[in-house]
C-alpha cells in the first residue's frame, strides 16, 4: 500500500497505539472523581499538559484539550468572537479557510458580525496590503490558517502578527493543523492570541486536539456543564487519546528537521514527474508552500475516477478536504484561486508524511501516469 492522502488524516504510530491502551487500562477513573483512582488520572493528564507545553515552548494553563481542529477552530473563532463583541463586531478571515472556520463565521454573519472574506491571488495567498486596508477600529478577531490543506499555500502569519501586536484590542486566530511539524511556528513570539492543532494530522489518536489560548484571552465556552479545562470546554477529558497525542507530539518533535528536509525531497520529485505527464497543471506554487502537499489537475479525468482507478493498485490519494470530499462540486480554494470550474473538477491532492519515501513516489507517479493515459483513452 501507498499511502497518500496525509493532509486527511495520519497512520497513528505504533507508540502511540500502544499509550492508549495502557492509559485506557490502569487510567480510566474520571480525572475530576475525588477518590484516589480519580486523583491518578488528573496526575497524568496535568503531566500530559505539561509536556505538550514544553514541547510547543508555552505555558502550560495556555492549552486546552480538544476533540480536533473542527472544535478548536470553532472554540476559537466563536467564542473570541462573544467573548469580545462589546468592542465590535468586525471579523477578518479569508476565503480559502477550512470549513470547520468559514462555517463558523457564517453563523456568526446570522448573529449580526460583520465578516470582511479576503481574497486570495493565483498561489492561494492573501496579500497583507489587503489585510491592512480590511482592518478597522472594530476589528476583534482575525483568523487565518497558516498552511492551505488544499494547496498547500502558507499565508503571511508573521506579517499579520507582528502588525497585531500593536493592536491589542483584537484577538488573531491561527489554524495551524496543516502547518504544524511541517512548517515551523513559534507560538509565543508570533503575536497569535489563539491557535489551533489537531492530533491525527501528526499520527495521532483520532478526535484530540489542542488549543493555544494566550494568557488574558477571553474566551466564551462552547460547552457547558462543568470546569473542565479551566471552564472554557466542559466534557470529560479523554485522557487514553491525550496521552496518545502527546506520545505522538515528542515522537514528530524528535524527527521534525530531519521529516521536513525528505517532505522536501518527495515534493521535488512529485513535481518532477508531474510535469511530464501531458496536460498536467500544478495549482501548489513552487515557493512558499508547505512540503507535504502537491496539488495537481489532469484535464481529461474526473478526479473521482482517477482516486479510485489509484486504488486498483492500492495507492491513496484525495480530491479535495476529507471534510467535503464527498461534496462533487469544484474546489472552492481552486476557484477562488482563479482556476477555471472543468480545471477545478480534475485536481488530485497528494500529501506525504515522514514515512513515506522516494521509491513510492516513483510507483506512485509510474502508475499515475499509465492510468492517465488508458482512462485518456478511454473518454475520447
Amino acid at each position: 500500500m501507498i499511502y497518500l492522502d496525509n493532509s486527511a488524516t495520519t497512520k497513528p504510530y505504533s507508540e502511540v497505539l500502544d499509550t492508549y491502551r495502557i492509559v485506557s487500562e490502569r487510567y480510566f477513573a474520571n480525572p475530576s472523581s475525588l477518590h484516589q483512582l480519580g486523583g491518578k488520572s488528573e496526575t497524568l493528564l496535568s503531566e500530559a499538559r505539561r509536556q505538550a507545553a514544553e514541547f510547543l515552548g508555552v505555558d502550560d494553563k495556555e492549552l486546552i484539550f480538544t476533540s480536533g481542529g473542527t472544535e478548536g477552530n470553532n472554540l476559537a473563532i466563536k467564542g473570541a468572537a462573544v467573548a469580545y463583541r462589546h468592542r465590535g463586531r468586525h471579523l477578518i478571515t479569508t476565503a480559502v479557510e477550512h470549513a470547520s472556520s468559514l462555517q463558523a463565521f457564517k453563523q456568526l454573519e446570522k448573529l449580526g458580525f460583520e465578516v470582511t472574506y479576503l481574497p486570495v491571488n493565483r498561489e492561494g495567498r492573501i496579500s497583507f496590503e489587503d489585510f491592512r486596508k480590511a482592518y478597522r477600529k472594530d476589528t476583534t478577531l482575525v483568523s487565518i490558517m497558516h498552511v492551505n490543506n488544499e494547496v498547500g499555500t502558507i499565508q503571511p502569519i508573521l506579517e499579520i502578527g507582528e502588525f497585531l501586536k500593536k493592536k491589542p484590542r483584537t484577538v488573531f486566530h491561527v489554524d495551524h493543523v496543516q502547518g504544524f511539524a511541517k512548517v515551523p511556528l513559534h507560538l509565543a513570539a508570533s503575536g497569535i492570541d489563539l491557535c489551533t492543532i489537531s492530533g491525527h494530522k501528526f499520527h495521532g489518536p483520532k478526535g484530540t486536539g489542542l488549543l493555544y489560548v494566550r494568557n488574558g484571552t477571553l474566551l466564551s465556552p462552547l460547552f457547558s456543564g462543568g470546569a473542565q479545562e479551566g471552564m472554557r470546554r466542559a466534557g470529560t477529558e479523554n485522557l487514553p487519546g491525550i496521552c496518545g497525542m502527546v506520545k505522538a507530539l515528542r515522537i514528530t518533535r524528535e524527527h521534525e528537521a530531519e521529516g521536513i528536509h525528505r517532505l522536501r525531497d518527495l515534493q521535488k520529485r512529485l513535481r518532477a514527474g508531474l510535469s511530464h505527464i501531458d496536460d498536467a497543471v500544478i495549482h501548489t506554487p513552487s515557493d512558499g508552500v508547505a512540503p507535504h502537499i502537491v496539488n495537481v489537475s489532469l484535464p481529461g479525468i474526473k478526479s473521482e475516477v482517477l482516486v479510485h482507478a489509484l486504488e486498483e493498485d492500492d495507492i491513496f490519494v484525495s480530491t479535495k478536504s476529507a471534510c467535503s470530499s464527498k461534496d462533487t462540486e469544484a474546489s472552492a480554494v481552486l476557484l477562488a484561486m482563479g482556476v477555471s470550474e472543468s480545471e477545478a473538477k480534475h485536481a488530485i491532492r497528494i500529501s506525504t508524511a515522514f514515512e513515506n519515501t522516494p521509491e513510492e513516489i516513483e510507483t506512485f507517479l509510474h502508475v499515475l501516469a499509465r492510468h492517465v493515459r488508458r482512462l485518456r483513452m478511454v473518454m475520447r
